[in-house]
């Protein structure tokens, strides 16, 4: 029996594409360990978004090759390298890691994973060096009944609701690994999503590169062009939203990934109505200054974000966004950074998070005059950071004394509604509730991005969380 180690890097959405690498390999009765020194392959799914990502891959491409050839037994051992890396750059690793590297696997090679392995065992390695596997475009999406194994706890699972990117953003090279935005069905979804809740899934992660995109580009398939559609944005995720807040069951519906351009009030209005549908979203903003905006072609403008959140949270009550920024973009000036920082103290984001512009080969970023210094990235990152660390200590402040519904991650550690897994802060509660289990407690304090909790009813005493004893 063969032995498989998978390595997992990046983002949710490659995590599902592991997850379903899994699948097949369990499905061809292959074995599957944690252990990538006592595997017979090694699959290292890649992550390309950023340098420090591909640096984080190479790593452990390079320490997969150490291993083997430090024991003798493995040292017929094969390395795949997957993922984003290997789409986007698998001609030239091929060179640079000839004798690291077995074979390069694309986007849409991951349902091939199984003859892709007996391949190699078949015949010998070419002296040419690593197989290259990769297409060149990738248009594979997963169906509901794609082979999968999820790799998470099992109390919560991401469903990729669709995959690729149409958007033009300047900074961002995932449109060009990815390729063009293809959406599932609203059926396939809601048939995935019906078979985790039947597993026991408290928690539904819907993901892709633009979840609000979600349906848009079927529009342009109608059997008959002249027939009407309703244009309003959002039509297609708010029908998904509808069905799968009528699947019977007690479970959170979570949204990440939504594009701001393509937010609408119809999809504000589902929000509101549908109960399971966690009082959270995920809206990557990147700038709030209009220069910025434009350079980076986000598709919106100031005084539209300005509008679009002051909407969200008149139409959703209790809503917590998330948002991320980018700072050093090619040409950004402190003015536009002042702007950023009044923004950002003004609207009070209950999560937030800040990157360091990335210049990356192959966007029109990188092409662009006025760079910005790695130093004065750095000092604008630790601005806004700083800035944000002490608009969350007044969020966390503002829930001590409430009552809070958690879901249980392990014991002792849990997350409210409005904390994304691996994402946001966590909710420490001393005692034994049950794991994967939904439990309401009473808030009694909190630590930077944590809050401190007891189960309700309960006395306070002492308790550290795991940052605090750190």
């Amino acid at each position: 029996m063969i032995k498989v180690s998978l390595i997992s890097l990046g983002c949710a959405k490659n995590l599902v594409d592991s997850e379903i690498m899994v699948g097949h390999l369990h499905q061809a009765g292959m074995k599957v360990i944690p252990e990538a020194e006592q595997a017979d392959v090694v699959i290292v799914n890649t992550c390309s978004f950023i340098d420090s990502s591909k640096e984080e891959s190479i790593g452990h491409i390079l320490e997969v090759h150490q291993n083997r050839g430090m024991k003798k037994r493995h040292r017929g051992q094969k390395v795949i390298v997957a993922g984003c890396m290997a789409q986007r750059f698998s001609k030239d690793l091929s060179t640079s890691l000839a004798d690291e590297v077995d074979a390069f696997i694309g986007l849409d090679q991951i349902v091939q994973v199984v003859p892709i392995i007996e391949g190699l065992y078949a015949k010998e390695r070419s002296a040419a060096g690593p197989a290259n596997l990769v297409t060149a475009k990738s248009t594979f999406i997963p169906d509901f009944d794609t082979p999968r194994f999820r790799l998470t706890p099992a109390h919560l699972a991401y469903v990729k609701i669709a995959e690729g990117c149409n958007h033009p953003c300047t900074f961002c090279i995932i449109p060009q690994i990815r390729g063009r935005h293809r959406s599932r069905t609203v059926e396939s979804v809601v048939a995935e999503a019906r078979q985790l809740v039947a597993e026991g899934v408290k928690e539904l992660n819907l993901i892709s590169q633009d979840t609000t995109f979600f349906g848009m580009d079927t529009w342009e398939q109608r059997p008959n062009p002249r027939t009407p559609v309703d244009s309003s944005r959002g039509t297609a995720l708010t029908t998904l939203l509808r069905q799968l807040n009528a699947i019977p069951g007690d479970f959170w519906i979570r949204l990440l990934y939504t594009h701001p351009a393509h937010w609408s009030d119809e999809l504000i209005r589902t929000i509101a109505e549908c109960p399971k549908v966690a009082r959270y979203i995920d809206i990557p903003l990147q700038h709030i200054s209009d220069p910025m905006l434009t350079a980076m072609q986000r598709e919106t403008s100031g005084d539209y974000i300005r509008d679009l959140i002051r909407r969200i949270r008149a139409g959703i009550p209790g809503i917590a966004i998330r948002t991320t920024f980018i700072v050093g973009f090619p040409g950004e000036t402190e003015a536009d950074v002042d702007e950023l920082a009044e923004f950002i103290r003004e609207t009070k984001f209950e999560r937030l998070g800040v990157f360091r512009y990335s210049q990356e080969d192959g966007t029109r970023g990188a092409k662009m005059e006025n760079q910005i210094p790695a130093k004065v990235k750095e000092a604008r990152w630790h601005r806004l950071m700083a800035l944000q660390r002490e608009i969350a200590a007044e969020v966390s402040k503002s829930h001590v004394g409430q009552s809070l519904r958690i879901l249980v991650e392990e014991p002792g550690v849990a997350r409210g509604e409005a904390d994304a897994p691996d994402i946001d802060g966590r909710v420490y509660v001393p005692g034994n509730l049950p794991v994967g289990k939904f439990a309401t407690v009473k808030i009694t304090g909190f630590h930077d991005y944590d809050l401190l909790a007891l189960p309700a009813g309960e006395q306070p005493r002492e308790f550290k969380t795991a940052r605090q004893a750190q």
